[in-house]
């Protein structure tokens, strides 16, 4: 479907805070690999390319993950054989989908002006933490949904529940004339319910009427930027005169800051009598809870869900997680367990959706396990924290071949780097050094370097840091070939 006036939106700013501790704030679900050989973004820029022109498919992240999102793009890029790089659109800060989707339809309208194309743009919105197995039942369902678009409606999709689930949303839907004269299955939405308790979630897996709210959308830009104007004016005004243009695709902070943390949901549709509704019918599966990678998870003969070094016996109906550490277990019945290198969770697999509380308890504590793992993954590699305390801070950093790390500087900290594996290309003020394993390198405080692996082989260096301020804010990058700059 190339046609030049349809665009696709990929929202990949979440936190995945209930995928806690596995996803973090830094390194969130949508960016891990669930299933298979991609990571759930990546899947998701994967479905829609049969569905949309690959150079209209735009990805939309906060400036925290916009390093690891184009890093996964690059990827694609490869794959699909683009010669250029696919667009990434930034927020400076995290404030939800219906500012993230004001933004996408100011800078696409943009494009479409530069472009000199005419043409209203209709815009598919869709999460990045789906997994969907029947590609071709979602580009049918996506393709009705813009035959609804280009007649004004605002289009979402829902999916016939299976069980009661109280962590997602609902929609009631019932037939309409007008709708199924443009499309067959298409239906009027009646009302949205967020997230019921278990006993109304209970009744309307009974009822034929209420669906699975997706979190996919399909409009007309001008569509819903009306009822932005309607609804939610705070966001319609800060982004009518946001400076923004084609060339740079974020919005600087002073024009976001005021910017309102509301859902699309809210915003917008509880409200709207324009929606209409298309059945997703594509096996479909929202990997927001434990709750949910347990279901859909290969179990053993006792029901249980076992991933890594784990040691079992007599439990039933259980997920045990592992990363690194041996876990034991005896006799669990109904229960998570997750161990990562710095937290464990342990929970009643029923009440996996409270582990977003355990994250804003975290957050309230300023705890830096709700934000980051000592494993941090980055555009050229990972690194992991080996020690911290008052005024130093260790490090192991890993290089992949052909990988180089941003021309920075440090205001607060000197670096001594020591290669353990492998070998370094150094750039230390105006030199460059190469290192061989054994050698190492001081790095002052404000003194200009640089770290690459220009060789066949990887490079793993120990690095010691010493300052009044070991944080991660504390650079100054003057090149980076990864767009950070």
């Amino acid at each position: 479907m190339a046609v030049s006036n349809v665009y696709a939106v990929i929202l990949a700013g979440g936190s995945g805070s209930r995928l806690w501790p596995l996803s973090r704030e830094l390194h969130p679900k949508q960016l891990m690999k669930i299933e298979g050989d991609y990571t759930l973004f990546q899947s998701a820029f994967i479905r829609l390319v049969n569905c949309v022109d690959d150079k209209n498919i735009l990805s939309i992240t906060n400036v925290k993950l916009e390093s690891q999102v184009k890093a996964q793009l690059k990827e694609m890029q490869e794959k699909f054989c683009r010669k250029s790089s696919y667009r990434v659109i930034t927020e400076p800060e995290c404030r939800n989908t219906a500012p993230a989707i004001a933004l996408a339809i100011k800078y696409i309208e943009m494009l479409q002006q530069d472009k000199n194309i005419k043409e209203d743009p209709i815009i598919v919105a869709v999460p990045s933490d789906n997994l969907i197995t029947d590609n071709e039942k979602y580009c049918k369902a996506v393709s009705a949904g813009i035959e609804l678009a280009k007649e004004n409606y605002i289009v979402t999709f829902g999916v016939r529940p299976d069980r009661p689930d109280t962590g997602l949303g609902y929609i009631r839907a019932k037939n309409n004339r007008k709708i199924k004269s443009i499309v067959p299955e298409g239906l009027k939405v009646e009302s949205f319910v967020e997230k019921p308790d278990l006993e109304t979630a209970e009744e309307f897996v009974e009822s034929d009427k209420y669906f699975w709210n997706s979190g996919m959308f399909v409009f007309k830009a001008s569509v819903m930027m009306a009822e932005l104007k309607k609804y939610e004016m705070d966001i319609y005004n800060i982004m009518k005169f946001a400076e923004i243009s084609s060339q740079t695709p974020t919005i600087p902070y002073q024009d976001f800051k005021d910017m309102p943390d509301i859902s699309i949901d809210y915003a917008v549709m509880e409200h709207t009598k324009k929606l209409a509704m298309i059945p997703l019918d594509c096996e479909w599966r929202d990997v927001g809870s434990w709750e949910a990678i347990y279901e859909i998870s290969e179990k053993d003969d006792n029901g249980n869900y076992i991933m890594g070094n784990v040691l079992d016996l007599d439990s039933e109906d259980s997920m045990v997680y592992s990363t690194s550490k041996l876990i034991t277990t005896i006799g669990l019945k109904d229960t998570v367990v997750v161990e990562t290198e710095d937290a464990v969770l342990v929970c009643d697999r029923h009440r996996s959706q409270d582990v977003k509380k355990i994250v804003n308890h975290l957050k309230e504590r300023n705890d830096s396990t709700q934000y980051t793992h000592k494993t941090v993954y980055r555009p050229w590699g990972y690194y992991q924290v080996l020690n911290e305390g008052k005024g130093f801070l260790t490090k192991c950093i890993y290089v992949n071949p052909g990988a180089k790390l941003s021309v920075q500087l440090h205001h607060h900290r000197s670096e001594h780097w020591v290669v353990v594996e492998g070998k370094a290309l150094v750039l230390k003020g105006e030199d460059y050094f190469e290192l061989n394993c054994g050698d190492s390198i001081d790095l002052a405080v404000e003194e200009k370097h640089s770290l690459q692996n220009p060789y066949e082989e990887p490079l793993k260096i120990l690095e010691v840091q010493q300052g009044d301020i070991l944080d991660e804010n504390d650079i100054v990058r003057f090149e980076d070939m990864y767009g950070r700059v």
